[in-house]
């Protein structure tokens, strides 16, 4: 049985969902959680958790989520702050799997508020300050930023997508390189004039230039685990990823498939899902 929610937070109305299991298994709530991506993207993944509570949710400004404060950029800690008051609306502690910019944000509420998660799976966080070419990534979000206000998302998600598929270390004027042409990627060449996505435009910067609290992050009882994409190596979000491992002082978890592993078809894409929540499992259990 599944019944959504809805929460009034500080600039934004955010939309949730809990899935009681048919058999409860004793263990506390497993919440799944992404950023921009949304809480369709977790059916497969919830689909392999029956016997657990599960939640997941809309982060502000996607899908049922609104936001209601006019401010251009969302940062990972009012992403948290969202997280906390659905974790204390449901009941926690919760153990958390997040997924990519949710990984970043997933660390923020985790300094902020230990008590809340027991074990935090942040898969493949794509904090880009804690590579070995830190400042040419650093440079490539800025540059992209800019070419979104400047020329619209055809142009810019081209170059976002060229960015986070790359292996090896991002090069030197990245994003001043011309991309391919948007309309092989689907993409609108021209221009429309608006300026309001999610991805380009809320959470770009905030999320990759952030820069986790490792203090906090190491005195917290949470359990932290890196996950890491075996077929993702050397692309920037898994590198960033051991980056953020290497200063918490741990190993990064190899889970299979990639970046988005977990994916059974949503959005088109597909991961290798069933291994990838055997592994989830097993990293939760341990």
């Amino acid at each position: 049985m599944t019944a959504t929610h809805s929460l009034d937070v500080p600039g934004a109305v955010i939309t949730y969902d809990v899935r009681l299991p048919a058999t409860p298994s004793g263990e506390p709530p497993l919440m799944l959680i992404g950023s921009p991506m949304d809480a369709s993207g977790f059916v497969t993944l919830a689909g392999h958790f029956s016997d657990r509570t599960l939640i997941t949710y809309d982060p502000r400004g996607t899908a049922r989520s609104v936001r209601t404060d006019p401010a251009p950029e969302s940062t990972p800690a009012q992403h948290a702050d969202d997280i906390r008051r659905v974790i204390e609306a449901v009941g926690g502690p919760v153990d958390l799997f997040a997924s990519s910019g949710g990984a970043v944000n997933s660390l923020a509420l985790v300094a902020a508020h230990p008590g809340l998660v027991r074990t935090l799976v942040a898969h493949e966080p794509p904090a880009v300050r804690f590579t070995p070419d830190h400042k040419e990534a650093e440079a490539a979000v800025l540059g992209i930023r800019a070419l979104y206000e400047r020329s619209g998302i055809g142009p810019a998600m081209v170059k976002f997508i060229q960015i986070v598929s790359m292996k090896g270390p991002v090069p030197p004027g990245f994003a001043d390189e011309p991309g391919p042409d948007p309309a092989t990627f689907g993409l609108p060449a021209e221009d429309d004039g608006a300026r309001n996505d999610t991805l380009l435009g809320q959470n770009l910067v905030t999320c990759c230039l952030y820069e986790p609290d490792f203090d906090a992050l190491r005195a917290a009882p949470t359990r932290i685990v890196v996950g890491v994409g075996a077929e993702s190596e050397d692309e920037l979000a898994n590198r960033s990823g051991r980056g953020v491992a290497e200063r918490l002082g741990i190993s990064p978890t190899v889970f299979p498939s990639n970046h988005a592993g977990f994916l059974g078809g949503e959005y088109g894409q597909h991961g290798d899902p069933v291994p990838f929540a055997t592994t989830l499992r097993q990293v939760l259990a341990a």
